[in-house]
């Protein structure tokens, strides 16, 4: 079924209908040594004198994803009382945080500029410590089909695909070039725009006339598709977060449909998706879905906090799909799920800007 190119007011709909509901998941067994660790002395004086600025919103479709990301990271850090002022990303943004005393800055602005190294670059230039990944790692992980041959040479599956431009469809034109995708890569596939996120604009193909459609559908949101083979298995979230020594795997989540893909809708709308945290895997699958997870986010050069989406087929193989430079965190958001599998949220988001300060 085509996914329907999604409205900032579609989208808002949806998040709204989020206000008093909670996405259903299911606590599985955690193993012994995944808590996170208490807060250090050190730390929790030093966050009464923090003052962290939260950038959000931005003019992308996951603007108030973004949003929504913010007011639930702000909350959690206010908890331990760091002083957090959120800041929208306009054309005040660079006076505001040069004025405005921050000790750190937290981007959480989800595709786009947010995510391509964009934000990452200016926040450098201002010299504000900030959350996240670099301005180089950043631009290579949020364009998929470079994140995809990265992680390839480090030796993780990524499923075979082509990504072409819009223009090219209009220079050798749509029709041969269409004809020419179904000849070369067997059905079904997966369309989605080569950046960005939310599973906007991302269409499980099984026809030509659906690939014509659906390309129609990617290139609402980015001038570049990605046409990528399917696999078929189980989606497994594995969120990544540095507490003081590197990046360290939080227990997997696993997704399961009740109905359809998981886009959007599922993504953000209750009822559709069911979260089992951690996932059912086995010991072996759950060493390979880590792995896999930890050499992606090395390969990437990713920093501090990140999400990598898998797929685990019936053999037992990882699929690398998607990195996540800025992973959403809405009640329905993978990462917050795993952390709070782990411990509590807020005292790891504590940690990770800890952590950040030190880099």
């Amino acid at each position: 079924m085509n996914s329907e190119n999604v409205s900032r007011e579609t989208i808002a709909e949806s998040l709204n209908s989020l206000e008093n509901s909670s996405p259903e998941i299911i606590t599985t067994e955690i193993e012994a040594g995944t808590n996170i660790a208490p807060l250090s002395d050190e730390i929790i004086s030093t966050a009464k004198n923090l003052r962290i600025a939260i950038v959000t919103g931005g003019a992308t479709h996951e603007h108030d994803i973004s949003l929504r990301s913010a007011h639930h990271v702000a909350t959690g850090l206010r908890e331990h009382g760091v002083e957090v002022e959120i800041v929208e990303l306009n054309q005040t943004l660079i006076s505001t945080l040069e004025k405005g005393n921050f000790d750190a800055v937290w981007p959480l602005v989800h595709g786009g500029v947010g995510e391509d190294g964009s934000l990452q670059t200016v926040l450098s230039m201002l010299k504000i410590p900030y959350v996240g990944s670099s301005p180089q790692s950043a631009r290579l992980s949020s364009f998929k089909p470079n994140a995809k041959a990265t992680v390839a040479k480090a030796g993780v599956l990524t499923p075979s695909s082509v990504s072409l431009p819009r223009a090219l469809f209009s220079l050798l034109g749509a029709s041969d070039l269409i004809s020419l995708i179904k000849d070369s890569m067997s059905f079904p596939v997966i369309v989605k725009p080569a950046g960005g996120g939310s599973s906007l604009g991302v269409t499980h193909v099984r026809t030509e006339e659906e690939l014509r459609m659906a390309l129609i559908d990617a290139f609402s949101y980015c001038e570049t598709a990605l046409i990528e083979t399917l696999i078929e298995g189980r989606e497994i979230a594995v969120s990544l977060a540095d507490t003081g020594q590197g990046l360290r795997t939080l227990p997997p989540v696993e997704v399961e449909m009740s109905a359809g893909d998981y886009d959007f809708a599922a993504r953000y709308q209750t009822g559709r998706s069911v979260f089992y945290v951690p996932g059912r895997l086995t010991e072996s699958q759950k060493e390979t879905v880590l792995d896999a997870a930890s050499r992606t986010a090395k390969a990437l050069g990713m920093s501090h906090l990140c999400r990598i989406d898998l797929i685990i087929d019936s053999e037992d193989r990882a699929w690398f799909i998607d990195a996540n430079v800025i992973p959403g965190m809405t009640n329905m958001s993978l990462f917050p799920q795993a952390a709070e599998a782990c411990g509590s949220t807020s005292e790891l988001l504590l940690k990770i800007l800890a952590t950040a300060l030190k880099s």
